[in-house]
């Protein structure tokens, strides 16, 4: 991933206010070019306001933000000028073709004629869209439509990309083409801030992390920094036979000398560790017991724990401190 001396974003004291609801209470942020920042939190959290200030649909109540070195509230226009930003939900015209929505916004961002038509067949090649560039939007499936929203926010090939949970509502595998063509772009020198409450989508996208609550950032760092902030590790062992749960179970408590939790449904046993001593423990103790096993892994926290260890509640709970509906 390129990078320069200069970060592509940064915000610093933003604030945004609804009337007696702070949706944004002093919020700091920094992306460093070619980089992808991953912003967490459930809804209400502010992820979205933050980006519409970012993206110059908003204007901040206090604190000020810089993007690609321009203000964005004194140098709205430079900012527009480099950046893309794809929504929650799908933007194009549904009743024109793929083609024809990439060239139509190629014209309004003043792309001569044959321009608009050679950056759309351009974006259609390398979305993976040549053979549906001709067919109405409304035929796409849910992952196609997502992956022309995407090329559509490309169509200025801008620096610095919004993507605002791009893979809601998305079935597993064409949330992972999306994420296969967010890596490319970022391989392509691109920044790109997303936010999602997926933290597996977080996981496996973003270099650093940021995670919202209720209009504040309450944690940041790398993955696996906001892993070790959550506690202890965890010791999972996962039998060859199901029917030895139980015995796994007491082997692992003596060994460990803390009770385990049993995953009955995926056969599998977890306990919280300081460190990795007592693994060979563990190992030592099914191998006299004659117990084969097909997992034995020491393990950081899930993101997903994580999450709940800062914040007290799940990534999916909804937040009654802010509609972000008020901002859209």
């Amino acid at each position: 991933m390129s990078t320069t001396n200069r970060p592509a974003i940064v915000a610093e004291g933003l604030v945004k206010k609804y009337g007696s609801t702070t949706a944004l209470d002093g919020v700091d942020l920094t992306v460093p070019t070619g980089t992808v920042l991953g912003v967490l939190g459930p809804n209400g959290a502010g992820k979205t306001t933050a980006v519409r200030i970012l993206g110059t649909l908003l204007t901040p109540d206090g604190g000020h933000a810089e993007v690609g070195g321009y203000d964005v509230v004194r140098e709205a226009g430079r900012v527009r000028e480099i950046i893309g930003l794809t929504g929650q939900y799908a933007s194009v015209d549904e009743d024109m073709s793929g083609r024809r929505n990439l060239v139509m916004i190629g014209r309004l961002i003043g792309l001569s004629r044959q321009q608009a038509r050679s950056r759309a067949d351009e974006l259609l090649e390398r979305f993976e869209l040549t053979g549906a560039g001709d067919r109405v939007a409304k035929t796409y499936s849910g992952g196609m439509r997502r992956r022309l929203d995407l090329a559509a926010s490309l169509v200025g090939n801008p620096s610095i990309l919004y993507l605002d949970e791009p893979t809601t509502g998305l079935d597993p595998h064409a949330r992972n083409g999306v994420w296969d063509t967010v890596r490319n772009l970022v391989l392509d020198g691109t920044t790109v801030l997303l936010t999602t409450q997926y933290l597996e989508e977080a996981d496996a996208l973003a270099d650093s992390i940021m995670v919202f609550d209720q209009g504040k950032v309450v944690a940041s760092g790398r993955p696996a920094e906001l892993k070790a902030q959550a506690g202890k590790q965890s010791l999972d062992v996962r039998p060859a036979e199901p029917g030895h749960l139980e015995r796994v179970a007491a082997i692992v408590a003596e060994s460990v000398g803390t009770r385990p939790t049993v995953d009955v449904v995926n056969a599998l046993v977890s306990v919280p560790v300081s460190d990795g001593t007592s693994m060979p423990v563990v190992v030592r103790r099914l191998d006299e017991a004659g117990i084969a096993v097909t997992e034995l892994s020491l393990r950081l926290p899930s993101l997903d724990e994580v999450f709940l260890a800062l914040t007290g509640h799940v990534a999916e709970q909804e937040s009654t401190a802010v509609l972000e509906g008020a901002g859209r």
